[in-house]
């Protein structure tokens, strides 16, 4: 097991490793008896869903008392994933479906995550600022930039504060919709799996 997570972050700790297996028995275990992740990667989940969350570490590297949020974590990607390689930084994970939320927390709780705090609640009525907003596949850019403006901390941990959005495929109307032009950070060039070919990161600094 976890032989693609040792391949592509061969320095984590024993304590790290044993958490992501724990991570990712929970997702396959919670994934049985509510749907939280798409059945069909059940038999994937360390390559399509913890790999692919922690894509955002292969970019960014989050300062110690960063603080962190997930939008519309769904079943806890990126945000769990993350929270297993940064320990020293603090994670809130939001979504408005609530049955989603009660599983982030339980598998948290059993993995260990003491720095972890999973929220049932709509981004927009947060009020807390963030160092740095992460999201997977949720809304188009201009939706989750309108939704969090009011959150971007004035005075981050970090000079790469930022959104770092995990898309796919051709996206040059949603970023000019949005009036960005983020980094972009092609996935296939940092793993090597056919998997992420057309998956990347998407890099928008905050204004």
């Amino acid at each position: 097991m976890l032989k693609l997570l040792t391949k592509y972050f061969p320095n984590i700790t024993e304590v790290q490793k044993q958490q992501f297996q724990k991570l990712c028995e929970e997702l396959y275990s919670w994934n049985e008896k509510i749907n939280v992740i798409s059945r069909k990667d059940m038999d994937n989940i360390e390559e399509r869903h913890v790999l692919h969350g922690l894509a955002i570490a292969k970019v960014v590297e989050f300062k110690r008392k960063s603080k962190i949020l997930d939008i519309g974590t769904g079943g806890g990607i990126p945000g769990l994933p993350l929270a297993v390689m940064f320990p020293e930084c603090q994670f809130v994970l939001a979504d408005s479906i609530g049955k989603k939320i009660k599983v982030v927390q339980e598998i948290a709780d059993a993995v260990g995550l003491k720095n972890v705090k999973a929220i049932h609640t709509r981004v927009e009525d947060l009020i807390e600022p963030f160092d740095f907003i992460v999201s997977r596949a949720v809304a188009r850019t201009e939706k989750l930039i309108g939704w969090t403006k009011h959150l971007q901390d004035d005075f981050p941990t970090s000079k790469m504060a930022g959104y770092y959005f995990l898309k796919g495929g051709d996206l040059k109307e949603e970023f000019k919709e949005a009036k960005v032009r983020p980094k972009i950070y092609p996935l296939e060039n940092i793993y090597e799996e056919a998997f992420f070919e057309t998956k990347l990161v998407a890099q928008i600094r905050f204004k």
